[in-house]
C-alpha cells in the first residue's frame, strides 16, 4: 500500500497537501485552520464483539481528526449496499451510527446511498468523510527530537482479535472486546495538560508497530521501544500465541500514539488516565538519536530486535 501510495498516487495527484501524509488533510479556509479527512471500511463480519461497521465507521473518522489537533465537528455517510441486506441489519446499523455520533458529539450532515448487485460487495461498505476545526496547531513529525516521549493510550490489539474470534468462530477463555471507541474526549485532556505535544497517530491498519515505523522513516532520529512496558492484556496475548501474531501488529480502532517532549510526560498521562479510555495508558519508549530512521525494542531478555514495518496484512478486512 505505501508502494502504491507513493508510485501512483502521489505522482499523478500529488501537492503540498497529499504530501504531507497527515491522517487528515490541514486546509487554510477563511483564516481558520480545517481539518478534512476520509476513511472507507469493509470490515467482515459485519458485526463484532464491542462494536460493528457502523460504529467503527464514526470512530475512525473522528479519530483521525483528532490526533490531527482537531475538534471533530461533521460527517458525511456513504453506504453501499448489497443487494438484498436485511432491512432490519440496516437499521441497527444505523442506529449504532447515530448513537456513535452522539457519543463523539458529530453530527452527520451529508450522505449517499447506492445499491449493487448482489455479489458485487459483501452486505454493506460504508465511506465517511468528516471535518474538524483546529484548535491545536502545529502538531508534526518534523518537531521530533532525539529524547521524546512516547506514550501509548491503553492496550493493543483487542481490536484485530475481536473480529477474527467472530469470523473464524474462535473462543478465548478471556472474553475479547474490540477497543473501537472516539478519542477526541481523551486527546483533548491531553493536550490541555501539555503544550509540548508534537505528533499523535492512531495505530490502525499495521498496529503499532507500522504507524511507528511511518513516523520514523526518512527522519534524524530512532525510536525505541521497552517490551515490558507496552500494555497487552492476557486474553490478546493467548489470542496472539495460538494464532502466530504479534500484538506489535494488529490494528487499534481507539488507541493513539503521542510523542511529547519528555519533561510533561508525566502530566499527559495523568491527563490520560482520568479518562475510562485511557487508564491502561503507558509511556512505552522514547526516541533516541541511534538506528535513523529505525524502530528497535528492548526485549524482556535484555537484547535488541529491529520492528520493521508490516508488509502484508496479517489480517485482511478489519476496518
Amino acid at each position: 500500500m505505501h508502494e502504491l501510495i507513493d508510485s501512483l498516487f502521489m505522482r499523478e495527484l500529488g501537492n503540498p497537501v497529499l504530501r504531507e501524509k497527515r491522517d487528515s488533510a490541514i486546509l487554510n479556509i477563511g483564516g481558520k485552520k480545517i481539518a478534512f479527512t476520509t476513511d472507507s471500511y469493509v470490515v467482515n463480519p459485519i458485526f463484532f464483539p464491542g462494536g460493528d461497521i457502523g460504529s467503527l465507521a464514526v470512530h475512525g473518522t473522528v479519530n483521525d481528526l483528532s490526533v490531527c489537533g482537531a475538534k471533530p465537528l461533521f460527517i458525511s455517510l456513504g453506504l453501499i449496499i448489497e443487494e438484498g441486506l436485511e432491512k432490519s441489519v440496516l437499521e441497527k446499523i444505523t442506529r449504532s451510527i447515530r448513537n456513535a455520533a452522539g457519543r463523539a458529539g458529530v453530527k452527520v450532515v451529508t450522505g449517499d446511498t447506492k445499491v449493487v448487485e448482489k455479489g458485487s460487495c459483501d452486505k454493506i461498505f460504508i465511506n465517511t468523510s468528516g471535518i474538524g476545526e483546529i484548535y491545536y496547531p502545529g502538531l508534526s513529525a518534523g518537531k521530533i527530537k532525539p529524547g521524546d516521549s512516547i506514550i501509548l493510550s491503553g492496550t493493543i490489539g483487542e481490536h484485530a482479535i475481536s473480529v477474527l474470534s467472530k469470523r473464524e468462530g474462535i473462543s478465548f477463555s478471556s472474553k475479547i472486546k474490540s477497543d473501537s471507541a472516539p478519542l477526541n474526549g481523551l486527546i483533548a485532556k491531553a493536550l490541555k495538560a501539555s503544550d509540548r505535544v508534537k505528533f499523535m497517530r492512531d495505530p490502525t491498519r499495521g498496529g503499532v508497530a507500522t504507524t511507528l515505523n511511518e513516523m520514523a522513516a526518512e527522519r534524524k532520529f530512532g525510536i525505541a521501544i521497552d517490551e515490558k512496558r507496552l500494555p497487552v492484556t492476557a486474553g490478546v496475548k493467548a489470542g496472539c500465541e495460538l494464532l502466530g501474531f504479534d500484538p506489535l501488529y494488529l490494528a487499534c480502532e481507539g488507541r493513539c500514539l503521542i510523542i511529547a517532549a519528555k519533561e510533561d510526560e508525566k502530566k499527559i498521562i495523568s491527563a490520560i488516565r482520568r479518562d475510562p479510555l485511557g487508564k491502561n495508558a503507558r509511556i512505552i519508549g522514547h526516541t533516541t538519536k541511534d538506528n535513523r530512521g529505525k524502530v528497535y525494542m528492548n526485549t524482556i531478555s535484555g537484547g535488541k530486535r529491529i520492528v520493521g514495518m508490516l508488509t502484508g496484512e496479517e489480517l485482511p478486512r478489519i476496518c
